[in-house]
């Protein structure tokens, strides 16, 4: 039985939003396939979004950005965290290549760490990366070009492949990169039920408000009232707010939540962005100018999803009434087509198979 051994990225919940579409098409068209998951990520969300079976070992194969809030990253402090996951780099790659020996992966799989790449390459099991960003070009964003930027570099590099998801950043210096079509996992527009189970007129709206799944809160009990307008909200935010409803409180998947509701407001991220547009639901995003994806991620929703820019300031004030009634009168585009799970699933079923 072979056996995949993935790892994602903590740094959000984008990363599982790429990864879990591609394992659950490589699940059915591979059933006998082992998985086991090394991820940050909490393995009772991880199970929300994946149904093939895996085995979960928490586990670090990036650290992401250090950040203060969901929209602001701490160059320091990340900085001071490169450098000591660097320290001894050489040591750190060859535990790495005896872990994944003592699993016996067939495979690794990453998005987007890249110490499971390093291991892997330097224990000769076949790898790829996945992602619509790297880290060498974030961290040399914040914090400069040095030898920590080229050793990140070097372990994207040297994968069998580094599979850029769309839209995504240009990382023209990859020899390896191979375009591929968006990833999404659509949900099922479900807002007659939803209006039923919280007694919803037709002429109420509902605002799904997600943070892509960084540390943090929106200072909602300050937000003037919108009449006609409901706000979803992550339970553990404790908003009290009569028109405030708690996601987890719904009967629905977070999926179908965003097929039903009548707009996402959210910070610019790969998974808000395209598993919104690939079902309709409109966008309001805030400002994000510093963030080095944010252009190729709103240049594409511009093309193929509706959408509204709001400043940060707006967004903490949530004086955003305006340009919701914006956004609601704004035509319908074009709905793009995720095929992009379907491709990395046959490309890592090719490398999986015995020819290979």
């Amino acid at each position: 039985m072979p056996h995949l051994v993935v790892s994602i990225s903590g740094h959000g919940f984008g990363h599982v939003a790429q990864t879990a579409p591609v394992l659950n098409r490589l699940h059915a068209l591979m059933p006998q396939l082992r998985i086991t998951l090394r991820t940050a990520v909490p393995a009772a969300y991880l199970r929300s979004r994946i149904s093939a079976p895996f085995e979960h070992m928490a586990s670090e194969g990036d650290i992401g950005m250090a950040m203060t809030s969901a929209i602001d990253v701490h160059s320091a402090a990340s900085r001071a965290a490169y450098r000591e996951f660097h320290e001894n780099w050489d040591a750190r790659v060859d535990e790495e290549a005896h872990l994944l020996h003592e699993l016996g992966a067939d495979l690794v799989f990453s998005n987007v760490g890249y110490l499971p790449l390093a291991g892997a390459q330097r224990a000769g099991i076949p790898n790829a990366a996945m992602c619509s960003l790297n880290w060498a070009d974030i961290y040399r964003h914040y914090t400069g070009d040095d030898r920590i930027a080229g050793q990140i570099r070097d372990c994207y590099a040297g994968a069998d492949a580094f599979l850029r998801v769309t839209p995504g950043m240009a990382m023209s210096d990859l020899p390896n990169l191979v375009v591929i079509a968006p990833i999404a996992e659509v949900g099922i527009d479900k807002r007659e039920e939803l209006d039923r189970h919280l007694g919803l007129s037709k002429e109420e709206k509902l605002v799904l408000v997600s943070m892509g799944g960084i540390a943090g809160r929106l200072p909602m009990e300050h937000w003037p009232n919108i009449a006609g307008v409901r706000w979803l909200v992550q339970e553990n935010w404790q908003v009290s707010r009569a028109d405030a409803v708690a996601l987890e409180s719904l009967p629905l998947h977070f999926r179908d939540l965003l097929a039903s509701c009548d707009a996402l407001l959210c910070k610019p991220g790969y998974g808000s962005f395209v598993e919104a547009a690939c079902c309709s639901t409109p966008v309001l995003y805030v400002d994000r100018p510093d963030w080095p994806e944010t252009a190729a991620l709103t240049t594409w929703l511009r093309q193929f999803g509706s959408s509204r820019e709001i400043s940060r300031e707006q967004l903490e004030c949530g004086d955003v009434g305006q340009a919701l009634s914006e956004l609601w009168s704004t035509a319908p585009v074009s709905t793009p087509t995720a095929s992009g799970a379907e491709e990395v699933a046959n490309w890592l079923l090719r490398k999986l198979s015995p020819s290979g």
